[in-house]
């Protein structure tokens, strides 16, 4: 996969993740409307397989997992996906950010294709996450430690709301709607 020159005309270029939460559901509502006036391409990791459904996401779209970080890779010089990707991109958003991925990336480790990217990333460009995890975590101290380290190299937070979640609890820590998340994406490319 080789990369575009870093100077550009036309449509910004996104790079979509998602992470493991019951949110991942609304991928394809995501994607659709990113790709009306972006180039996006999308890292799933093997939790937000168990939510997405690749026929469900717009067609044209590339869609890479862990499985493919290494596939094409054989010899010294050869394209390193999670770098790759890096480059390609003007924007990074996660949506849905699980409470697993915020630790991962505040921690800095890089155990999957998403992670890894991250820990490549070029903070100068735009970095936005919107979590999307049960009130009991969005309220731990551990969150709020994650997000404070995530506040110092500039990552964008796309707050979540208030609402029924998944497991049948009401509170804080749904992730916001596709539009609003859409919306704060457009705001930085």
């Amino acid at each position: 996969m080789a990369t575009e020159p870093k100077e550009r005309v036309g449509r910004p270029r996104i790079l979509l993740g998602a992470s493991g939460s019951v949110a991942a559901i609304k991928l394809h509502i995501i994607t659709a409307e990113l790709v009306e006036k972006a180039d996006v391409r999308i890292v799933l990791t093997k939790a937000a397989l168990h939510f997405v459904k690749r026929e469900d996401l717009p067609s044209g779209v590339p869609i890479y997992t862990d499985e493919d970080e290494w596939a094409t890779w054989s010899k010294i010089g050869d394209d390193v996906l999670h770098i790759e990707l890096r480059k390609w991109a003007d924007v990074l958003l996660i949506a849905p950010l699980s409470a697993n991925t915020l630790a991962k990336i505040a921690g800095g480790l890089c155990d999957n294709l998403l992670t890894s990217v991250v820990r490549a990333w070029d903070f100068s460009k735009p970095f936005l996450v919107a979590p999307a995890m049960n009130t009991h975590m969005w309220d731990s101290p551990f969150t709020g430690r994650h997000l404070k380290e995530l506040d110092t190299l500039g990552v964008r937070l796309i707050e979540p709301v208030s609402k029924k979640l998944a497991c049948g609890d009401v509170g804080n820590g749904a992730m916001a709607e596709p539009s609003k998340i859409v919306e704060a994406v457009w705001l930085v490319s």
